[in-house]
């Protein structure tokens, strides 16, 4: 009687220890699991910060999406040499103009005062000083703000930045179409300008040898806090500032004649007033204004466009951003930035 119930308890206490044994190993192996998913959770999170903080920093401080430094191109001015100026660098006045490549608003605002700008430049009265943004990519994808203003950058290596700088706005495509992310595209329109295309040109091109530049010129756009391209200051006012009596082309002449008087360049018996200004980094290589002061990179370019052009740049989406003051997007609408000459 007595060795039965010793069997029977030990082999309860067997299936109790066998039981115990079994529930240790659930726990060990349950706590591998969640050992494995944790470092796997951290792994993906610990990825997701890499590609969050190197998406971060494209374009940022100097460095491009291929991590070289900014290189600017030959004879840039200002602030960190981040603009390409043209015209004469004794002028007594200065526009400072921040414009993308793809922005339909940029194009409005350069068709309308290119020749006025130019005539001015050839006078010795204006010099500009350029800045490139890559608004567009930001908004709409792509990479054809960033391409072309790098394009732009290596015209201005060659003494070519004006005539291509044109040639780039009188051939922009369709805001929505990334052309211009294509540097065959870029190659194929400096065909258009005499002398550019060579080995030299093409190689900076194809290697983006001025990409860290452009997007630390973006960089310095978004610490302007300005509102959207194109931004265009003279002497350091906004000239879309007073929507109510906007700075038409004509306006634009009148004043900067007018601060040019019996100064340097001045309009009135100055050498330098019929002068072509070629002499200066930005416009070397650039086709001399004819003596209306039309200065074209190519003929036949129409000065004024159609009603319905304006209105397209003016209502494009992706040119603006969110900022202070100091653009012709001032609205929706675009009405800071007149149409008429």
């Amino acid at each position: 009687m007595n060795d039965g119930a010793n069997r029977d308890a030990t082999k309860r206490s067997a299936r109790e220890r066998l039981q115990v044994e079994r529930e240790r190993q659930k726990a060990k192996d349950k706590r591998r699991r969640t050992l494995v998913v944790s470092a796997a959770v951290v792994g993906v999170l610990g990825l997701a910060a890499v590609v969050g903080l190197i998406a971060a920093n494209t374009g940022k401080g100097g460095s491009s999406a291929k991590g070289g430094p900014a290189v600017a191109p030959s004879g840039a001015t200002g602030k960190d040499a981040l603009a390409i100026q043209t015209g004469k660098s004794e002028a007594p006045s200065t526009l400072t103009v921040w414009e993308d490549f793809r922005c339909p608003a940029c194009k409005a605002f350069e068709t309308n005062y290119r020749d006025t700008i130019h005539e001015l430049e050839a006078k010795g009265l204006l010099k500009v000083e350029y800045h490139t943004v890559t608004l567009i990519d930001g908004n709409m994808g792509g990479s054809g703000s960033l391409k072309s203003a790098n394009a732009a950058a290596c015209a201005q290596d060659a003494g070519k930045f004006s005539p291509y700088h044109d040639v780039l706005f009188e051939n922009q495509p369709e805001e929505t179409n990334d052309a211009y992310g294509k540097n065959a595209k870029l190659l194929e329109l400096a065909g258009k300008v005499d002398g550019l295309d060579t080995p030299a040109f093409r190689t900076c091109v194809e290697d983006g040898t001025h990409d860290s530049w452009v997007n630390k010129s973006q960089d310095a756009f978004r610490a302007g806090k300005f509102r959207g391209t194109p931004t265009v200051l003279l002497d350091g006012t906004d000239i879309f500032a007073d929507q109510a009596n906007p700075l038409t082309p004509q306006k634009l002449k009148e004043k900067v004649e007018a601060a040019g008087k019996g100064g340097p360049g001045g309009v009135k018996g100055s050498p330098s007033a019929s002068a072509s200004s070629s002499g200066s980094p930005g416009r070397s290589g650039s086709p001399s204004p004819s003596a209306s002061g039309s200065g074209k990179a190519s003929s036949g370019h129409s000065a004024t466009p159609s009603a319905s052009s304006s209105a397209s740049a003016a209502r494009s989406a992706g040119r603006s951003a969110t900022g202070g003051s100091g653009s012709a997007d001032a609205s929706p609408d675009h009405a800071g930035m007149p149409m008429d000459h």
